[in-house]
């Protein structure tokens, strides 16, 4: 990979990450209510999913998934109905003080879960595989120089929404205020269910 192509797939990458979404809101919340440190077993759930769908990319595992319209819908409406069960017990828990705090695995499988069932994330590896891998090249020269570029820069984006999460949940909001953050990011979680289940299952009209 030139130094402009890398130049032009570490952009994309990096709008690819920071645009907010389900991991994004999951980031923040977690830093609200965890704190940073506990919190980034969710980053590491989201980099776990990040290396398998590269690896997965690469062998082409994400295009014959998209070329699978009917799978791919059971999976789109199971993941909506997920996100928008998050949305619903986060505006119904807002406010209260958990009485159990969640362990480094449950923090990780939720994460994990989520980052796992948005198909922004196999349109992204599809986009990025389709446009940025050379035909011709060694597959697994190329994965040298993306997989550390797009876990990096993965990495800081999440690692940023844990952390901007855990500066809220360390400003000594108002109950009030609280609250009605957290229902706000619950809301999130529903409007992203209720676009992923009315979103266009690739391969049909």
């Amino acid at each position: 990979m030139s130094a402009e192509a890398w130049i032009i797939f570490a952009t994309f990458w990096l709008l690819f990450v920071t645009t907010p979404g389900p991991n994004a809101v999951n980031c923040i919340t977690n830093g609200m209510h965890l704190g940073f440190v506990r919190s980034l077993w969710g980053v590491a759930a989201i980099l776990t999913q990040a290396t398998a769908f590269l690896i997965l990319s690469a062998f082409g595992v994400t295009a014959l998934i998209a070329a699978a319209p009917a799978l791919f819908g059971v999976a789109k409406i199971v993941g909506a109905g997920f996100l928008i069960w998050l949305g619903v017990r986060g505006w119904l828990r807002a406010g209260r003080v958990p009485k159990v705090t969640p362990s480094g695995r449950s923090i990780y499988t939720r994460a994990l879960a989520i980052a796992t069932i948005n198909p922004k994330s196999v349109a992204g590896y599809l986009a990025a595989f389709s446009q940025f891998v050379q035909p011709g090249v060694p597959i697994w020269d190329q994965m040298a120089v993306i997989m550390p570029t797009a876990l990096t820069l993965t990495a800081l984006s999440y690692v940023g929404y844990t952390a901007l999460g855990a500066g809220l949940g360390r400003a000594a909001l108002g109950a009030v205020f609280n609250t009605w953050l957290q229902r706000g990011l619950a809301v999130c979680f529903v409007v992203y269910g209720v676009l992923l289940g009315t979103a266009a299952t690739p391969g049909r009209a």
